[in-house]
């Protein structure tokens, strides 16, 4: 039997360590963004936190989901938020704060969702080079852009992206994917899988 060495020992325990960091990565972020967002909630109310700590975050998820609840399914709820954000967008100063941060935090969650129409889309014609995005505008005529249409073409590894305009022929539907998969498939820079419970990480053989 061949002596390791110690040059051997040293690729061993580094391939070893580069697969531990692989598995305790994802879930060491995710604990402390957890974490962070739950301290600093319960930090807005620090002598409250002090005595009993989480209970102003659980009270703040609490109530937001009350105020969801009420904004939609009573009708007094509903004419006081469309009144109170009929206002706010009226507002000078206020409203280009107000108007961007609603339009974004409804693209992705709520009833009016934004980014559920998956495309491909041909960037390049010479070589052919298609990407993935979510179709935001199917019609451009109201700015003289007929037969065109907006597509968002999400980073890799971000939460940013990009938004282009091009012609009809241009994209196509995605076929054999939802739009959560769509979406995991452009983040992950492709190495999420086409199915939503494919890991997005496999360790190194």
């Amino acid at each position: 039997m061949k002596k390791p060495t110690l040059e051997n020992i040293v690729n061993s325990f580094l391939k070893s360590f580069f697969q531990g960091l692989v598995i305790i990565g994802p879930i060491g972020l995710t604990i402390f963004v957890i974490w962070y967002i739950v301290s600093s909630i319960d930090n807005i109310f620090p002598s409250v936190a002090k005595q009993l700590p989480g209970l102003v975050f659980v009270s703040t998820i609490v109530f937001t989901a009350i105020l969801g609840y009420l904004g939609n399914k009573f009708v007094v709820g509903r004419f006081f938020f469309d009144t109170m954000d009929s206002l706010l967008e009226k507002t000078p100063g206020v409203k280009h704060i107000y108007t961007p941060t609603k339009d974004v935090m409804s693209s992705f969650v709520g009833d009016k969702k934004k980014f559920n129409d998956p495309v491909w889309v041909k960037t390049n014609e010479n070589p052919e080079i298609w990407r993935i995005g979510f179709l935001t505008q199917k019609e451009m005529a109201d700015v003289d852009k007929h037969n065109y249409v907006a597509v968002y073409l999400p980073h890799s590894y971000a939460i940013s992206g990009w938004v282009i305009v091009t012609e009809e022929k241009n994209i196509k539907p995605v076929v054999g994917m939802t739009a959560a998969s769509a979406m995991k498939f452009a983040v992950s820079g492709g190495v999420a899988g086409f199915h939503s419970d494919d890991n997005i990480f496999k360790a190194p053989e």
